[in-house]
């Protein structure tokens, strides 16, 4: 397989070549302690936790998907744990490649990564040990990144609080040619629709200049009217709490009119069609109990 020059200018350019999740190793459905964020805590009480076999069948026909469009597909190593959201364990500003300072339970995730690594020899960006963030919560935007974070003191409490407010100060200190914004996001461990797990949940920036937007996901108003002004009101679509919970935001650009969407997003598709994209519906329902859909299962690596 050739070398991959990353190359990652925004969240919608043309993909040509990403890195998706895979459902193989993730095992039986965690025990309650286990759980990490409050929508799969919901589904384990439930006993609606998804299963190994739906959820990689879900991630394969995705893959499959980008394939038949002529975009490189890449699987990160099997370890034989959960490996189902490689966007939170690396992430690609420009041609560069940061591997990202994760929640503790989730670092052995990022030896899914070697191989890739290996075959595409080049600097890797590590922040320190005082720097945490997860690719959830970093969205290159051309001339900016924004980033969703957590208060010192929210970053204490919560466990899904994921990037703290270091990791702005570290990634304008690595692109200073770059205006680096921050989004405080409200957190909660326990209630999903109380709970931003990171800005790729409430906040879907699309490439004709469009917004879906969970406009309670953020914390301080200053920051939401820093994003909004970007945008007139009849290019933002509000989503509920309850479409958020189940990641309507989450959704997966892969060229400026094209996004992949999940087929049960019934008024979101519809709203992004009625703007002209065209719309890429695909099944990711069982992966979406685990808090996480399109954006989430994807580590973008190359768009044009």
């Amino acid at each position: 397989m050739k070398p991959i020059k990353w190359h990652i200018p925004n969240e919608s350019s043309p993909l040509e070549a990403v890195m998706i999740g895979i459902g193989i190793g993730m095992g039986k459905p965690p025990a309650l302690e286990e759980t990490y964020d409050p929508l799969s805590r919901y589904h384990v009480l439930q006993g609606t936790y998804p299963t190994e076999q739906s959820v990689s069948h879900e991630l394969d026909e995705f893959a499959n998907e980008l394939k038949t469009m002529g975009i490189q597909v890449l699987r990160p190593d099997g370890l034989g744990i959960n490996q189902v959201f490689t966007r939170d364990i690396g992430v690609v500003v420009e041609h560069q490649f940061i591997m990202t300072h994760l929640v503790e339970e989730r670092e052995e995730e990022q030896k899914g990564l070697e191989s890739m690594l290996h075959r595409n020899p080049g600097a890797v960006l590590r922040p320190p040990e005082t720097v945490r963030m997860e690719g959830g919560d970093i969205l290159p935007m051309g001339n900016e990144i924004w980033v969703g974070y957590a208060s010192p003191e929210r970053f204490a409490k919560y466990t899904t609080a994921r990037t703290n407010i270091e990791a702005i100060a570290w990634l304008k200190n690595q692109f200073p040619e770059k205006r680096v914004i921050g989004f405080e996001l409200n957190k909660s461990d326990t209630d999903s629709l109380q709970n931003a797990l990171h800005l790729d949940c409430c906040c879907s920036p699309l490439g004709m200049g469009h917004l879906l937007l969970h406009r309670p996901g953020f914390a301080k108003q200053k920051e939401l009217d820093v994003l909004i002004q970007r945008y007139s009101e009849s290019h933002i679509m509000d989503v509920t709490a309850q479409e958020m919970q189940t990641m309507h935001c989450n959704v997966f650009s892969i060229a400026p009119d094209t996004v992949i969407s999940n087929r049960t997003f019934e008024r979101t598709n519809a709203q992004m069609r009625s703007w002209g994209y065209h719309v890429i519906e695909v099944e990711l329902s069982e992966t979406s109990k685990m808090g996480g859909l399109l954006r989430c299962s994807t580590l973008p690596l190359r768009r044009r």
